[in-house]
């Protein structure tokens, strides 16, 4: 019997773990074949593709980010094959199963809740005649009727589900891969799934780490754990972060982390030997609203998580993403300002603020009347508003979650955020919504952009909302835009404060007296040719390499010229730079004799 197992990803580099399970499963007794798609793709290509492989039995995976997608290629697959069998399973059909039967006729058969075992008794079944009634974790139609047979046990030990990753590795270039080391989360966060599944079950350490060794030695880019809680259980955890530590390979891993039982043992490791970039952190805060974190009961010890997060951010070896959930009970929007800038002061790798989404089988779905949710009928089910938070408030939240994404979170200018969060406005939350609600005015909603226009952008809001130091924030502006550059802008989208004659003369003058910029740039023994190849030169209204390197404001107001060196293109400069790494490197003359500072020139 052939068998098609089909995804819908949201994106072309993610690939299905639930499928490669399945097939894992199977494959040993049916000829399985593995498609994926997205849900960009068209659907008459997407049709043509599984009817063309001649499949008997069709698998499809279905999330609340596809299961639309999904069953607009169902409908359309029984029109043009109707003898084909279609199977879903996944956690968006695992729930309210009945409703799903009940409105779609075309599917034959649901896997409900752990797949690996169900589905390859269903399989034998359709093989060789045999009862469905008897396959825990199924629901399936006999003549008009459906049944649902009782959910199946836990499979234990987890490692009698074969690999994934014996064979296929090819199917992987290019893609992140998915992996799991557990199953299940002992917690009950009541907007999630997987408080269902308090049973914690773990795959054996030797078979983790072959199977990573595996994907590694094959070269793949990136592996994404989804196991809940990573950290739960202090010992596996530590090993496996020291095996992928210091196995060799450039493959980068990423973790969901509970920040606050981090156990020292483990925060001290990564920060002594974790290879810088290695290890990237998904740590779910969703509010610091004690009441909310209540009612949604989630256990959740801020100051400790806070003070693991500090501790690995100063480290600069963990790349690290903090979550944030807008919509949760009792938070209303000025709640919801504290929790934004309680995680934003500790300034991660990445802030995300998502929205609540009402799940099936969830513990807030079924208490939705309660808080009073308004929330989207069809998947991904998004609230829009509850009893303390209007659709208004959920729209400018909105509009704070894109300005975070596009400034904060592409690092393009965080000494200019840094600033303007320190000195200019009392509140991160507030300079964010201030910015998004420019954005709205403007209509740039709707409009591209580079990252110059970023930068633009960021300069007219500014000069619209009148700063304490205004030239401070716009010589940031500058300062970041040139250390963002990988190489030397020809023409920035500022006017420059010197002139051709004035850059010609103070590339003279650095080339004669490099001091004036200091030691280290007085090693790099840059000539007046090379300065004026790979360097810009601007007169800055502060000392902003203080401000850079120590968050110190000092010289307001006084001309200092900023030197940014670009690295040369492959070429090793003349000079004995140590570890010069191709990054610019900023140069600041903190303080002019009165020859110097008389020839400045703004």
């Amino acid at each position: 019997m052939k068998v098609l197992l089909a995804a819908l990803n949201a994106k072309f580099i993610h690939s299905s773990l639930a499928l490669r399970y399945l097939r894992a499963a199977a494959e040993g007794e049916f000829d399985v074949l593995l498609r994926e798609f997205t849900i960009k793709d068209d659907p008459l290509r997407v049709l043509s593709e599984v009817v063309g492989d001649r499949p008997e039995v069709v698998g499809f995976s279905c999330y609340i980010w596809n299961v639309v997608e999904t069953l607009k290629i169902v409908r359309l697959l029984k029109k043009v094959s109707p003898a084909t069998r279609v199977v879903l399973g996944g956690p968006e059909v695992s729930y309210d199963t009945w409703e799903w039967m009940g409105k779609w006729p075309e599917v034959d058969a649901i896997v409900i809740g752990e797949g690996e075992a169900t589905f390859l008794e269903l399989l034998r079944a359709w093989r060789d005649g045999g009862d469905l009634g008897e396959i825990a974790g199924l629901a399936f139609r006999e003549g008009d009727r459906v049944k649902i047979a009782p959910r199946r046990g836990w499979i234990e030990p987890l490692d009698a589900i074969p690999s994934p990753y014996r064979g296929h590795l090819e199917e992987l270039d290019n893609r992140i891969v998915y992996f799991e080391a557990s199953r299940g989360c002992p917690f009950h966060c009541q907007f999630c799934l997987s408080s269902i599944d308090d049973a914690v079950r773990y795959f054996s350490l030797q078979r983790v780490k072959e199977d990573l060794a595996r994907l590694i030695d094959y070269g793949v880019s990136q592996i994404k754990f989804v196991d809940r809680t990573f950290n739960l259980k202090k010992d596996y955890a530590l090993e496996l972060f020291q095996f992928l530590a210091r196995y060799p390979g450039r493959t980068v891993f990423q973790f969901e982390i509970t920040a606050d039982i981090l156990r020292l043992e483990i925060v001290e490791f990564l920060a002594a030997e974790a290879p810088p970039g290695r290890f990237r952190f998904e740590i779910g805060v969703q509010s610091t609203n004690e009441e909310t974190n209540r009612l949604i009961r989630r256990i959740q010890r801020f100051d400790r998580l806070a003070g693991t997060v500090r501790r690995l951010r100063e480290s600069g070896r963990v790349v690290q993403h903090l979550d944030l959930i807008a919509g949760l009970p009792r938070e209303d929007y000025r709640s919801f300002r504290k929790t934004f800038d309680d995680v934003y002061a500790l300034e991660p790798d990445e802030l995300q603020l998502g929205f609540l989404k009402l799940l099936r089988g969830t513990g807030l779905r079924a208490r939705a009347a309660e808080f009073g949710y308004v929330y989207m009928d069809e998947p991904p089910y998004e609230v829009l508003a509850n009893d303390v938070l209007p659709y208004e408030d959920v729209r400018r939240i909105k509009r704070v979650e894109d300005m975070v994404d596009k400034y904060w979170n592409s690092h393009w200018m965080d000494h200019t955020l840094r600033y303007l969060r320190a000195w200019e406005f009392s509140s991160a939350f507030d300079l964010y919504q201030e910015l998004g609600d420019y954005w709205d005015r403007q209509g740039y909603g709707t409009l591209g952009y580079q990252p110059e226009d970023l930068f633009l952008r960021m300069r007219d809001f500014l000069r619209d909302k009148g700063l304490r130091r205004p030239m401070v924030a716009e010589d940031l502006l500058k300062i970041d835009y040139l250390l963002t550059r990988r190489v030397r802008p020809r023409s920035p989208w500022w006017v420059p404060t010197l002139d051709k004659g004035g850059v010609l003369g103070w590339a003279r003058r650095l080339a004669e007296r490099p001091e004036i910029l200091g030691p280290e740039f007085a090693r790099l023994e840059l000539g007046e040719t090379a300065l004026l190849k790979h360097a810009v030169l601007e007169w800055v209204s502060f000392d902003a390499s203080a401000w850079i390197q120590d968050r110190q404001l000092a010289g307001v107001g006084d001309p200092h010229l900023a030197v940014v060196v670009y690295p040369p293109g492959g070429q090793e400069f003349p000079g004995s730079v140590s570890k010069w790494k191709g990054r610019p490197m900023l140069f600041v003359a903190a303080q002019m004799n009165a020859e110097d500072a008389a020839d400045t020139h703004r």
